[in-house]
């Protein structure tokens, strides 16, 4: 079995803020000998370990990774900046949870890239851990270092840090990629001939193997692989049966309290309403749901294994969940055991209202809706299948059912929107508060509480807005202040409060977002600047950002106020998702032209996503 031990020494423990973060022993942590094992894998969340153990993605690989006899996975998060510091100058090299033995002892490093304010946390990682930035530099004692996630679907800005991504869902082609592993181990294979036979298995990238040339205005001119053998498009690994792939059954509990802080039930992954502003909503496609005896079992079982005493369904829009009133008749027995039951993404009309009313007291919380655009022109514009009527019918019913706080969540910036879309925004949160206002005074619980808040929108790949150009930070923060004055002069302002988040951070997200690889030495200046945990306001700096493009040599404005041309190469273009380039550019004209596209459900528009031969596509048939 596993010593117990610890890297840090008692005196570092008690000199840093929250020191449960680094010493593992949670709940249903796996251990197993080092010794015993023929392949050592970190995976790796670079954020705090409060988000990184809040990640469904995480606990699913953890646990299908350790059901292999001849695979420890352990764990590894960013230590905070006051850990980072005494790292740095005591020399500690970074560890993972369970052995707590250094990460550079391991035969992988593997990141899983949720959001793009975390790229020089990618770098903090791999420099406590003693690995060169650059793949390049890397040696056979070195670990194979991996990215998977969202951001993958763009990998370009940090390809030169890693030395595979995995493109799509993890539960695919990682056995392939440790039979080969074991192999190199027993023939001695060099890690670049390892990294060749690797970039053969599907859905897997290896940054190296292909080289870039650009026009002389700095767009993609050409991407192709420098190999003979090597595959010209990265096809996205898809799990097509989902009650077939692996799930945890004994999730980690953390003794800290994190962001999720509860047994998380996917009840399905992809979406049918193609919002034209969502990667999400398009990498994920087609549609696959969970059958309903199958989250019966798992939510019996993931209740007992961790004594939690709440349960989440993790969807991106629960409401389209076809058995989701059934799911919850039965979860409603678990309630009357001290289970609360958490609903997250619903659509609001009068199903979900009834739903919610099962499993939430509507009195204490907020109905939250998310329009993303004020008006039905704009939201028309992106596809966003809710009318005014649907808000303001599932307010006035909330409403009489004695709650009175609503969330409202809208998106500035968006392509062709106007003074008149922003200024909807404001009159549809006093439309709401006015149906508060028209229940007699002695129905009513309390003052009503509306919360409007901002995001601002960037143009993600693989999304029918990638074509659009972004506003820039001074254009979002004229869009916040028209708002906020929209708002204070509506007759019930004083129930509205209005929030909008930090439009610099949006900039460099973009850049993060739709660059290429010349952004990599950016983001190792920021990291040599101090630059990590940008994504925490607290130590996002703009001016440290700004200098390191300076320093780089990169305009920020050519990634994100640059509008495209309709046949424009774009970094990311050699990755196949199954939805084709044709039908985002077909959706980025009807976008144009204010045309609302069909949910799956109702009609197939030939995205693509029909390839991978499960899900929605195939609902109908036998």
């Amino acid at each position: 079995m596993m010593k117990n031990k610890l890297a840090l020494s008692e005196r570092i423990l008690m000199r840093i803020e929250k020191p449960a973060r680094y010493i593992g022993g949670e709940v249903n942590m796996i251990r197993k000998d080092p010794e015993d094992m023929a392949i050592r894998f970190a995976i790796c969340f670079p954020d705090v370990y409060e988000i990184g153990m809040s990640h469904l993605g995480i606990q699913i690989l953890y646990d299908m990774f350790n059901q292999r006899e001849d695979i420890f996975c352990e764990r590894v998060y960013s230590p905070w900046p006051d850990l980072h510091q005494i790292m740095k100058e005591e020399n500690i090299p970074l560890f993972a949870l369970e052995s707590q033995d250094p990460v550079k002892e391991f035969d992988f490093l593997g990141m899983t890239l949720q959001y793009e304010m975390c790229y020089p946390n990618i770098l903090q990682v791999l420099d406590l851990s003693g690995i060169p930035f650059f793949a390049k530099d890397r040696t056979e004692e070195d670990p194979i270092v991996i990215g998977g996630g969202p951001c993958t679907y763009n990998p370009e800005p940090i390809a030169d840090f890693f030395d595979i991504f995995y493109i799509g869902e993890g539960e695919t082609v990682y056995d392939e990629l440790f039979s080969l592993y074991r192999e190199k181990k027993a023939t001695g294979m060099s890690r670049e001939e390892f990294l060749y036979c690797a970039a053969s298995i599907p859905g897997l990238y290896v940054p190296s193997l292909y080289e870039v040339t650009y026009y002389e205005d700095g767009t993609v001119s050409d991407f192709s692989p420098v190999r003979e053998g090597i595959p010209e498009t990265i096809k996205k690994q898809v799990v097509v049966e989902m009650d077939e792939a692996p799930y945890p059954e004994k999730p980690l509990v953390p003794y800290l309290q994190t962001t999720q802080d509860r047994v998380v039930l996917e009840i399905q992954r992809g979406c049918i309403r193609g919002c034209r502003f969502c990667q999400a909503g398009m990498i994920y496609r087609p549609l696959r749901e969970h059958s309903l005896e199958d989250l019966k079992k798992k939510a019996k079982i993931m209740l007992e294994a961790t004594g939690q005493d709440e349960i989440s369904l993790s969807s991106l829009s629960s409401s389209d969940y076809r058995y989701l009133k059934e799911l919850l008749d039965y979860l409603v027995g678990f309630k009357e055991k001290g289970v609360n039951i958490s609903l997250p993404s619903l659509r609001i009309d009068a199903f979900s209202l009834d739903v919610m009313s099962k499993v939430q007291d509507v009195k204490k919380s907020s109905l939250t809706f998310a329009p993303e655009a004020g008006s039905q022109r704009l939201r028309d514009v992106i596809n966003k299948g809710l009318t005014k009527e649907d808000i303001l019918n599932g307010s006035s019913l909330a409403f009489q059912g004695g709650g009175n706080k609503v969330k409202l969540y809208f998106m500035l910036g968006q392509p062709t929107e106007t003074e008149d879309d922003m200024e909807a925004i404001a009159t549809l949160a006093e439309d709401i508060a006015e149906c508060y206002y028209d229940i007699p005074k002695d129905q009513r619980n309390g003052k009503c509480q509306i919360t409007v808040s901002t995001s601002f929108f960037v143009p993600k790949p693989f999304t029918p807005f990638q074509w659009a150009q972004m506003s820039t930070a001074d254009e979002f923060r004229g869009k916040a202040s028209f708002v906020k004055s929209a708002i204070r002069s509506q007759l019930n302002q004083k129930s509205i409060r209005y929030n909008w988040h930090e439009p610099d951070v949006t900039m460099i997200e973009g850049v993060l977002a739709r660059g290429d690889r010349k952004l990599s030495k950016a983001i190792v200046n920021v990291y040599e600047a101090g630059g990590i945990f940008a994504a925490w306001t607290e130590y996002f700096s703009m001016e440290m950002w700004l200098q390191a493009f300076a320093d780089a040599g990169i305009d920020p404005d050519f990634y994100t106020v640059r509008e495209r041309m309709d046949d424009e190469v774009f970094p990311w273009d050699f990755i196949d998702t199954g939805v084709s380039k044709r039908f985002l550019l077909s959706e980025w004209k009807q976008a144009l032209g204010e045309t609302v596209t069909p949910n799956c459900r109702q009609q197939c528009a030939g995205c693509g996503a029909r390839q991978y031969g499960g899900g929605v596509c195939y609902e109908d048939q036998d």
